[in-house]
This record gives C-alpha cells, structure tokens and sequence, in this order.
C-alpha cells in the first residue's frame, strides 16, 4: 500500500511538472541588488523582452527575477544566488551587490558550468564571468564631472561642490564616483567638501544633502550618483528653496528625476539603460548556453538628459 501510495505521489509531481514545465535546468535566473527601484524592474523589463523573442525563435527557457529588499543585504542576494546554483539553473546574471561577497557562490556556479553574465557593477576575478554588460561608469563619471564644472562657470571658476554617493566599494561606484573625483581634481579649482554615502536610501540621502547645504550656504555644485541618492538630494534641494541657486547633477532617469529636470531642480541627469542590461544579459546568458563566443564587456550606454533634450527620442528611449 505505501508503494502504490508513493507511485501515486511520484505521478502526481510528474504531472505538475509536466503542466508548468518548469524546470530549473530551463532557468535563466536574473538576480539584481534590489527589487524596490524602478531602475531594476526595468531590467526585469529587458529580460523579459529577451525571455518572449527566445521563445519565439524556438528556446526552451523562462526567467526567474529576483533581489533582496535593499541594496545593503548583501547576504541575501548571496544566499540568492547560492540558492539557485543548487536548485541547478542553466545561466545566471547577476548584479553583484558587493564584488567579494558574491565571489564565493559565483565561482561554485562557474565549478557547476553555469554560463554567468555580470551587469551593472563588476565582480571581483574577470576568470567568474563570462561577459559584462554595464555602463562605462568611469566615462560617465567624468562626464557628469564636465557638465557640473560647464554650469559652476567652466574650469577656472573656484567654489566648493558635494558629492552625494551611494555604496562604497561597489563596483559601479568605484569607477563613477571616482571618475567624477578624478575629473574635477585635474579639470577644475572646485573643492570636493565631502564624500557623502546614502547606502543607496533616498531617505537617507535626503536628510545627509539638506544637513550638507544647511553647513555649506556657500555650496555651488552637488553631484548624486544613483537613482535613489539623486531623487533625495533632488528633494532636499527642492524643499529647502535651493532650486537654481546651485548646479546639481543627478544620474539614471526615473519618474522623480525627469521632474527635477523639468522643474529646473536638476540641470542634469547621466542616464544608463537597464533595459538593455536585462535584455542583452539574458541574450548573453542564452549565447553562452549555446556555446557561442562572448565579448569580454559590452557598454550598454548612457545619454545625458537635460531640460533641452528629455522630449527627444534618445533621451525616452532610457527613460523610465
């Protein structure tokens, strides 16, 4: 009797099984730094896109998305990716919330031979990966650099400026908040007050730009430099009546962000396209399945909106 009783079982999960078809060895797992930004659930978007015209051509995978509640569990998003690796997925792309904490279950999924695409921010070890997609965030660094030093009176104008970071040590804000240091320390006069770091909370971010103009009324330029961190500072600006009086540049291009463009709160806005990180991550991760050779790195882009462009069909192509 618990024979037939185990049979019936074994039939049973079979027939689920076979209704959902899904298996993990069909899973292309998609795992980002948090789910609670829009800039994330565009690359959701992306991946999903990628997901419906594999299909289409025939490919017999789905995407499973997923991330922690922030971008500072880090432990979370490991035992994320640990997690998948066991359960047998067939590629991951992954946005490394911390580039030594995700190396260990990394390289258990490169032992596995799991194809891994990095995006957005880059792991420790360039043996881990097979490409990585992201902006070139020291290109954009210097570029966000360039325009503050154009709207703070060009290269000999003097003054102090702030900048308002996110994470320290994450990969993407290692070569944009340093490419924007470098850039002003060699390029201009301007004096950096301070590095300020949000952990990637606009509340935080908030409160640390209005404590930061509140000390500094001499204040002539602000940089944030991710989404979170820009709408807090873009905010703190606003409502301390600062709107115009000082240059303040913001980077990725959200619904708040496009209004502090609009408004004259930001002059400018350094945008990626998470879109296509999702979108060309999973084509990658699909390649790398079949084998294909991969580009080492591949730049997905960045556009700077201003007040004089965000209509244009560049700047809403990245928008979101």
């Amino acid at each position: 009797m618990r024979g037939l009783k185990m049979l019936f079982l074994a039939a049973l999960l079979i027939g689920v099984a076979g209704v959902s078809g899904v298996k993990a060895a069909d899973e292309i797992a998609v795992i980002v730094k948090t789910l609670n930004s829009s800039f994330w659930q565009h690359v959701n978007t992306g991946s999903l896109d990628a997901e419906g015209e594999l299909k289409k051509a025939g490919k017999d995978i789905f995407i499973s998305f997923n991330g922690p509640d922030a971008e500072t569990n880090i432990v979370e998003q490991v035992n994320m990716v640990e997690n998948a690796v066991n359960r047998g997925i067939a590629a991951l792309v992954l946005a490394p919330s911390d580039p030594d904490a995700l190396v260990p279950p990394v390289r258990r999924a490169r032992q596995a031979g799991i194809p891994v695409i990095i995006i957005d921010s880059l792991i420790n070890g360039d043996d881990l990966y097979d490409s990585f997609l992201a902006t070139n965030n020291l290109a954009a660094g210097e570029l966000c650099a360039a325009e503050l030093i154009k709207r703070v009176g060009g290269p000999d104008a003097g003054g102090k400026i702030a900048i308002m970071s996110y994470i320290a040590g994450a990969g993407s804000e290692i070569g944009r908040v340093g490419g924007f240091r470098d850039y002003i320390q060699k390029n201009s006069r301007l004096t950096i007050v301070n590095t300020y770091y949000s952990q990637a909370e606009m509340i935080t971010a908030l409160n640390q730009t209005t404590d930061v103009l509140s000390a500094n009324p001499d204040l002539i330029g602000i940089f944030g430099a991710n989404e979170p961190t820009a709408v807090g500072m873009g905010r703190a600006i606003k409502e301390n009546g600062w709107a115009g009086k000082i240059a303040a540049i913001g980077f990725d291009g959200d619904q708040n962000l496009q209004g502090f463009i609009r408004d004259g709160t930001l002059q400018g806005i350094a945008v990626q396209s998470p879109y296509n990180m999702g979108y060309l991550g999973v084509k990658a991760a699909m390649d790398g399945l079949e084998g294909k050779k991969l580009d080492k790195e591949i730049d997905t882009g960045i556009i700077f909106v201003t007040r004089d462009n965000v209509d244009s069909r560049e700047a809403q192509n990245v928008l979101y």
